[in-house]
């Protein structure tokens, strides 16, 4: 006996909506995307029609709590619902509502019935059925009162071609743009709060991302690098898979140490950061380098310092994060779950030789010159042959 669902997901796109005739190569990523995240939780089909994606389960072993959990952390969906299915029957629908929603309407005090007839063939019209329902429902429950402006609980019915569908509140979810639509971009990820909130903010453009990552032993260790590992994990539940590659870089760093002026000693450092990424990511097909950089939050963030950086970088450098403030940042990281993992007590190489009066105010001619003095490109050569893929 095949087998059927008792409850749906019902999906809706967000911005999607405006993409004209390229939607549905939009929606195609979308449900590739979907597809993944819940290929661990249970058989789903999927399936879109009139502007809802619906996500059926094919098995009663199939987890609708973990499915909620994954579509609202794919990029995308704009809102979805867990919705009760009836067969496309008035009596039947009057039946269910108020038994599926008793739990929600046994501690309100007032209600409402929307209703939706996508199906016009369906013999009674949206206030109709709305009229019955809520009928229902007071009979149900004889202590809630009617409230069309702001009540307790909002009854939805949708009648569609498939069934009809009983739900309550839509359930907002991760917003953005699929991952993958918008190209591919390398993030230069560091241990600390900013690289992976700005990682997420960009994969919420529809960007999918490869990881670059800069490791300094024995300066750094490898409990730092299992560190990015985890953030990278976190981070993936709404980017989908991420390419972590690792750049070896302490005879670099001891380089600059030797032979550059210490006030200048982040500025060399982030400069031979972005020539490498740049050449790792034009390697990776990448079109754009992210960092997690916010404007005048370190010495080596300010405009002059940016400028200089980004002079040696040969794409452009996305940094989603420049204009928030510590704790706008902090807000996201807690709420995508990597400060907790950000705030562990391993340090990347960015704190390695840090001087103890960095210049704020370089000019290129500085850094230039600072760099004539010692035959950095074969290093940077070297470190891109030696990169290291690490698997998450």
């Amino acid at each position: 006996m095949a087998f059927t669902p008792d409850e749906i997901l019902l999906i809706k796109n967000g911005e999607l909506a405006l993409k004209g005739l390229n939607r549905s190569t939009f929606e195609a990523v979308l449900l590739k995307n979907l597809r993944r995240r819940l290929k661990g939780v249970g058989n789903f089909s999927l399936r879109k029609s009139q502007s809802t994606i619906y996500v059926e389960p094919l098995d009663e072993w199939a987890d609708m709590d973990e499915a909620g959990r994954c579509v609202s952390q794919v990029f995308g969906i704009a809102a979805y619902s867990r919705a009760k299915v009836v067969a496309k029957d008035l009596a039947a629908i009057q039946e269910a509502a108020p038994v599926y929603l008793a739990d929600m309407l046994r501690d309100a005090k007032t209600f409402k019935v929307e209703s939706k007839r996508a199906d016009k063939t369906f013999p009674y019209p949206s206030p109709e059925i709305s009229r019955e329902v809520g009928g229902a429902v007071l009979s149900a429950f004889p202590h809630l009162r009617v409230d069309v402006h702001d009540p307790d609980v909002v009854v939805h019915i949708e009648v569609r071609e498939a069934g009809a569908y009983i739900h309550t509140r839509q359930l907002p979810g991760a917003g953005g743009m699929p991952v993958g639509t918008a190209g591919k971009a390398a993030i230069l990820i560091s241990g600390g709060i900013d690289s992976p909130v700005a990682a997420y903010m960009m994969a919420k453009r529809g960007i999918a991302l490869t990881a670059v990552h800069f490791a300094s032993p024995p300066y750094t260790s490898e409990r730092a690098e299992e560190k990015v590992c985890e953030l990278l994990r976190q981070v993936s539940h709404y980017a989908g898979h991420i390419k972590l590659l690792v750049v070896p870089f302490t005879e670099l760093q001891e380089a600059i140490r030797d032979n550059c002026p210490e006030e200048l000693f982040t500025l060399v450092m982030r400069r031979m950061m972005m020539r490498i990424a740049s050449t790792v990511a034009k390697n990776e097909e990448c079109g754009a380098l992210i960092t997690g950089e916010s404007l005048g939050q370190v010495a080596s963030q300010t405009i002059p310092a940016l400028a200089c950086t980004d002079a040696v970088a040969s794409l452009p450098v996305f940094r989603p994060v420049i204009g928030m403030d510590k704790e706008e940042i902090i807000r996201i990281a807690r709420k995508i779950d990597t400060f907790d993992i950000s705030i562990q007590p391993y340090e990347d190489c960015c704190t390695v030789f840090t001087p103890r009066h960095p210049r704020t105010r370089p000019t290129l001619d500085m850094l230039d010159r600072a760099e004539e003095a010692w035959d950095w490109q074969s290093m940077v050569a070297r470190a891109v042959e030696n990169v290291r893929l690490v698997r998450l």
